[in-house]
């Protein structure tokens, strides 16, 4: 997970695991970013390659095509294939632009 912190670093926002505490939520744009799971390969009962799926959620108070292209960058320059998804949040009033990859531990 540090390599996914890391990346998160290089790219500038605010980000924290899974969500901000109630109250400490910095202003748009930022990240949050969890494993909801994982991909493992195994075999005859064996974990032979751990792999984490990783959701790196970038929300913006805007459509900011900019921060989407810093994100994609960093994630391009650590060789990472993602997909990715859109929506807009109306509780919050934030777009969620969701980056799905997975990650070998």
């Amino acid at each position: 997970m540090l390599e996914v912190v890391n990346m998160i670093k290089e790219i500038g926002l605010p980000f924290a695991y899974n969500h901000f505490a109630e109250g400490e939520s910095p202003n748009p744009p930022f990240i949050c970013y969890l494993t909801p799971g994982s991909d493992n390969f195994a075999a005859d009962g064996k974990v032979y390659h751990k792999i984490n799926i990783v959701h790196l959620e970038l929300y913006t108070d805007r459509k900011d095509l900019s921060v989407e292209q810093k994100v994609e960058a960093a994630l391009d320059k650590h060789g990472i294939y993602y997909d990715k998804l859109e929506t807009w949040i109306e509780s919050e009033k934030l777009y969620e632009v969701l980056y799905s990859f997975e990650m070998e531990v």
